[in-house]
């Protein structure tokens, strides 16, 4: 997956195909979405967005050395918008328009643009009523008989008031006002008052009393509250269960199906807070399967397709529905006329297809030809950074900051409410009232929901660690979200449980033990009984659980039980639990819990049903049976008549009374509840439909099911085998995949006692980013081995033998195989083994696409060669050095927050000369192997010392060789300067001092020679490798010596055995 949404469009952006010019209307996250897909395309030369968002902008600035061309247009408000937009398509030569909202599509947009001859993928005007009427949806679905809620529709508020009430008909759609008889029909179900036209999101309201649907239906029908959108109203009955969304493309007679998406609607944790345009998504929905998703999509999708096609109005464009999974089968909420937001931001990184090519398809009618291709094995999550108080008031223009840093991470960044600041400008405001100056190029806030943070993994869990991993850096005054996004689908959430009772509550003890130990992913958060004394809440008091005592005294069931779901609300309860619960619940109780409300039955259900306590086993014992036992199962209408999700059984014996039956059967119910709490995480927060016990065994778990592939692993063992033999030298005597490597110091020519052995180890650092992001790993390897084995030559030594370590959350054998053959290549320029190395696959310790990397060699050297001498070293001594190839591989993250400044990317074209065309090829030049000259040099015993030039570059790696009374002065004059250092400095406005003491800046490499070898010593080392450049770059001095007083700071450098002269960038 590409690093972020403006890092990797690029790609075919070379490609002769580009012919297409192509308008996208919209300036949200959806449309940031749509845009970054559509230049992946082969066929895409231009892409006009209006007006787009900062992040349509930095995606033009990414490509900005490409071919492809993207432009930013804003529209003029006039009366006739769609006119404005035809006439704009018209002067750009646009062969197709794409409409992001809903807005333009329900006033005709798409009509006028097909009226002028230009091709526009989105519904007419008729077919866009799916989402611009209720009323219009509603008939459609009866019509087409997909399943929807009982509804009527009203125009006038003393007839809908009369139908909720009862006293009255006179209602439009599936239910007319009276019931089969004929009589009023009076509304016994809690319901939703729609505005039927479009009304910003804010027309759909959920009362929670007759009185505030009287007061909803009177604000529309009377007050005008939504204009136009509120002359008629629809009243439906409000349906519980697991939404969904299901969305497809068509073509007005073919539909091609995504995979379904999870939206989580409101604005606070737990589901709480106002509604919202949506605060996160994820997809694929884990509980929705290939099959389960054609047949919903046939009956839901395919259906209404057809039926618009009947009706005259084919469906041109995206058709999105709104679908709740209930006991009884789904039910859709609404039907939508385009992409939906945040769901977009999860489907289309899903997508391998070309989204311009399905586009095309559509609006030719030729989506039948097509096969959609979509990425298998990942999850996507995605969660929304928002403006403090969003969806109300909130403030505007607030800095954002670590965009580059959560790009970084991997995660996508699509953009909604954000502006784009080109230039230094005064105006942005804190949170605090402090004004600030926004610096080029900078992000502002301009929206509600501000970012769509986005991020994969091979399962839900990883995605959605991922997506919070890169949340994390973002920041800007007041930032709000929702921290549990996809949390149902996290291995690792805790069950949040209430319980009901009346009674002891004995069989709740071992619930509470098993959340209290750890060993139930679980917590009891709230007891409550309708008794005072129960002594179940004396047993939540002891597990400092919340014990709620509610009265029924004066209360009507439903009342009852409408002031236990406000506590049960307050405490966000995933699951209920009735044990020795005395009363019978009401039928909106029971709604509003489908399949997370569990009772626990002494008996084995269906027997025995509908009796109580010490009746139902006196009932066991009097019926002569041989077993009895526990039930736990779902509580529907109908009294424990619900699925069966777990029993537990045991013997009746001859000697038993009611009572001792009663105490065997009780000790069941515990475990039987802690059970159905285990399947009921399983199942992923709803127990419907219910598993299949009978007859099944829990399934085997293995390790590849947590993360780790045996089977990988020794793949790659077999794929790296060649790479390792290609690399003995004398003294090898192992091979990869043993316990341990041998190495012969004797046949290799050391032994004896004057052998020291010289041992180093290092990393490439945060060069892997690139490396990860671009999905190029082949150079990683020498990176490594040069890490290591430079500073094993430091000391004089022969690098003799290496060992690499790989850690990744996920083994990708390719990636690695091209990791470890780097190794292998670049061991055998060096004459060292790779005799073994170790492989860790380590799920949540690291996220999917990432690895890191360890070397570790070991070198030899007789005492009389050690390095450095100091004794020999002295004032006028040269010093040698050996070029770099360029940044190699230290400073890597100053590197990537320059390049980010710079609003550049990976595949940004190198803005200094080069001769590659990329940033990204130029910036994963390997580590220069110096080896083979270095112990040329110091084979003849005229090297006093010698310096790797790593992190510290300059000013920092030779003094480490060198006496204290003893500096060095370096003339930067005698070497060149590769241009990627020049442009760092100027790009990130870097000072020299910092310069020379993170990059090595064109030397990998010092010698320090008498004055008298150096000529000699050059000689030998050009002739070892006529492509290095070497020269000599300074003189050992006295440390008093060195000044470097009163000198620009800029062309003069002192630290305190370095000074370095005659600097010139």
């Amino acid at each position: 997956m590409a690093s972020s949404a403006s890092a990797s469009a690029a790609r075919s952006a070379t490609s002769s195909t580009r012919d297409l010019t192509v308008l996208l209307l919209g300036s949200g996250g959806r449309e940031h979405a749509i845009a970054w897909k559509l230049t992946q395309s082969s066929r895409l030369s231009r892409l006009i967005c209006v007006p787009g968002n900062a992040g349509t902008r930095l995606l033009a600035r990414s490509l900005s050395q490409t071919s492809l061309k993207i432009d930013h247009v804003t529209l003029e408000q006039r009366k006739d918008n769609n006119g404005a937009l035809c006439d704009l398509a018209k002067a750009q030569s646009v062969d197709l328009v794409v409409v992001g909202p809903e807005d333009p599509l329900v006033q005709g947009v798409a009509d006028a643009l097909r009226e002028a001859g230009i091709a526009c993928f989105g519904p007419s005007a008729l077919a866009a009523r799916i989402e611009g009427s209720k009323v219009f949806a509603k008939a459609l679905m009866q019509e087409c008989g997909i399943p929807t809620a009982r509804y009527a529709s009203f125009r006038d508020y003393a007839t809908a008031e009369a139908y909720l009430h009862g006293s009255g008909s006179g209602g439009v759609g599936q239910d007319k006002g009276k019931d089969e008889e004929g009589k009023a029909n009076n509304v016994d179900y809690p319901v939703v008052i729609k505005a039927d036209g479009l009304a910003a999101g804010k027309g759909v309201i959920l009362p929670n009393s007759t009185e505030e649907a009287r007061m909803a239906l009177r604000s529309m029908l009377q007050d005008g509250a939504f204009g136009s959108a509120g002359n008629e109203v629809v009243i439906e009955e409000r349906v519980n269960g697991v939404e969904i969304s299901l969305l497809c493309f068509s073509d007005g007679k073919t539909i091609s199906v995504m995979p379904a998406a999870q939206d989580h609607k409101r604005a606070l944790d737990c589901d709480h807070g106002l509604n919202t345009g949506g605060m996160g998504s994820i997809s694929p929905v884990p509980f929705v399967g290939p099959d389960e998703q054609e047949q919903l999509a046939s009956l839901i999708l395919h259906n209404a397709v057809e039926g618009m096609a009947r009706r005259g109005c084919p469906f041109v464009g995206v058709l999105f529905a709104g679908v709740i999974l209930t006991s009884n089968g789904p039910i859709v909420l609404e039907y939508n006329c385009r992409f939906g937001d945040p769901e977009t931001q999860v489907l289309l990184p899903q997508l391998e297809s070309d989204l311009l090519e399905v586009f095309l398809a559509c609006t030719s009618g030729t989506l039948d030809q097509m096969e959609l291709q979509w990425k298998k094995d990942t999850a996507f999550a995605c969660v929304i950074a928002a403006s403090k108080g969003y969806p109300e008031s909130y403030p505007k223009g607030l800095l954002i900051d670590g965009l580059a840093e959560a790009e970084a991470s991997g995660a996508l960044l699509f953009h909604a409410g954000t502006r784009l600041v080109t230039e230094e400008a005064e105006g942005s405001v804190s949170s605090g009232g402090q004004r600030r100056f926004a610096l080029r190029p900078s992000v502002l806030t301009n929206g509600g929901r501000v970012l769509a943070v986005v991020a994969s993994g091979r399962c839900h869990d990883e995605a959605v660690r991922n997506s919070y991993f890169g949340l994390q850096h973002i920041r800007f005054d007041g930032m709000q979200y929702r921290r549990d996004i996809g949390r149902r689908f996290l291995s690792k959430y805790r069950l949040r449980v209430a319980i009901l009772g009346s009674t002891r509550g004995t069989s709740s003890l071992p619930v509470l033990e098993a959340c209290a130990s750890g060993a139930l992913a679980a917590e009891v958060c709230v007891v409550l009984s309708n008794r005072s004394a129960a002594p179940i809440l004396e047993k939540a008091r002891t597990h400092s659980i919340p014990a709620v005592f509610v009265s029924s005294k004066d209360r009507t069931r439903e009342q009852y039980d409408a002031e236990l779901m406000s506590v049960l609300d307050e405490f966000s309860v995933d699951v209920v639990l009735l044990v020795g619960y005395m009363r019978i619940l009401s039928n909106g109780f029971v709604d509003r819990y489908e399949g997370r409300l569990l009772n626990v039955h002494p008996s084995l259900l269906p027997a025995f049903a509908g009796g109580m306590d010490l009746n139902v086993h006196q009932a066991v014992l009097d019926s002569k049976v041989a077993e009895t036992g526990c039930t736990v199962h779902l509580v529907t209408r109908e009294v424990d008549s619900g699925p069966i999700v777990v029993q537990k059984r045991c013997s009746v014996l001859p000697t038993d009374d009611a009572n001792s039956l009663k105490t065997r059967v009780q000790a069941l119910e515990g475990v039987a509840l802690i059970e159905a709490i285990r399947l009921f995480r399983a199942c992923r927060g709803s127990l419907f439909p219910p598993p299949t016990l009978e007859g099944s065994e829990a399934e085997a778990l293995t390790y590849a099911q947590s993360g780790v592939s045996i089977d990988a692993g020794n793949q790659l063992v077999q794929m790296i085998k060649p790479f390792a033999k290609s690399t003995a030298r004398v003294g090898t005597a192992a091979s990869i995949g043993g316990f341990g490597s041998l190495f012969d110091m004797g046949a290799a020519g050391y032994s004896g006692e004057d052998t020291l052995l010289v041992g180093s180890t290092d990393g490439v650092g945060t060069k892997l980013l690139i490396a990860q992001q671009t999905n190029q790993h082949k150079t990683i390897g020498q990176d490594l081995v040069g890490m290591v084995v430079n500073d094993v030559v430091v000391t004089g030594a022969e690098p003799l033998f290496f060992l690499d370590y790989l850690a990744t959350g996920h083994l990708d054998v390719s990636q690695a195989s091209d990791v470890i053959e780097g190794v292998a290549l670049a061991c055998k320029q060096c004459n060292c083994a790779l005799v073994g190395g170790e492989t860790a696959e380590m799920p949540q310790m690291y996220s999917d696409n990432k690895y890191d990397v360890a070397g570790f060699a070991v070198g030899a050297v007789r005492r009389q060669n050690l390095l450095p001498r100091l004794e020999s070293l002295c004032a006028g001594d040269l010093v040698i050095g050996l070029s770099s190839s360029g940044v190699h591989s230290n400073g890597f993250s100053l590197v990537r927050r320059v390049i980010a400044h710079s609003g550049l990317d990976w595949d940004s074209k190198c803005p200094f000369p080069s001769d590659h065309q990329f940033i990204k090829d130029e910036l994963l030049r390997p580590t220069v192997l110096y080896v083979k000259e270095a112990l040329t040099a110091m084979n003849t015993g005229k090297v006093k010392a010698a310096a790797h030039i790593t992190g510290g570059g300059l000013l920092e790696n030779i003094p480490r060789v060198l006496p204290d009374h003893l500096g060095v002065s370096l003339d930067m004059s005698k070497w060149i300067l590769p241009p990627v250092f020049a442009w760092l400095r100027k790009a990130g406005s870097i000072k020299s001092p910092e310069m020379l003491r993170t990059f090595n800046c064109g030397i990998g490499f010092v010698l320090v020679v008498a004055s008298e070898d150096a000529p000699n010593l050059l000689e030998l080392i050009r002739s070892t490798n006529s492509s290095m450049h070497c020269e000599v770059i300074g003189t050992i001095e006295q440390v008093d010596a060195l000044s470097g007083s009163g000198a620009d700071p800029e062309s003069t450098v002192k630290a305190d055995q370095v000074l370095v002269h005659s600097i010139k960038w």
